[in-house]
């Protein structure tokens, strides 16, 4: 999760304050959902008015249904 978490950082863009028309800037990172898609909320303040702004990271879903189930075999002994 940690690798997600630096790979989302790095493509991150400052959204721009509404009122102020300046970047804001990053404050944090949290994780919202792991399951069944990861989510990576991030969130920014502006410098000058102190507004805050989040957007999120919604990672594409990586696991997909296993190709077979694997269970136990059990053998049937003779007696």
């Amino acid at each position: 999760m940690v690798d997600r978490l630096r790979s989302a950082a790095e493509q991150l863009e400052a959204p721009t304050c509404p009122d102020c028309h300046i970047e804001m800037r990053w404050y944090r990172s949290e994780l919202l959902a792991d399951e069944p898609v990861p989510i990576i909320a991030h969130l920014f303040v502006c410098p000058h008015c102190k507004r805050a702004a989040q957007t999120d990271t919604v990672f594409k879903g990586t696991r997909g249904p296993p190709d077979k189930l694997s269970a136990p075999r059990f053998l049937a002994h003779a007696a």
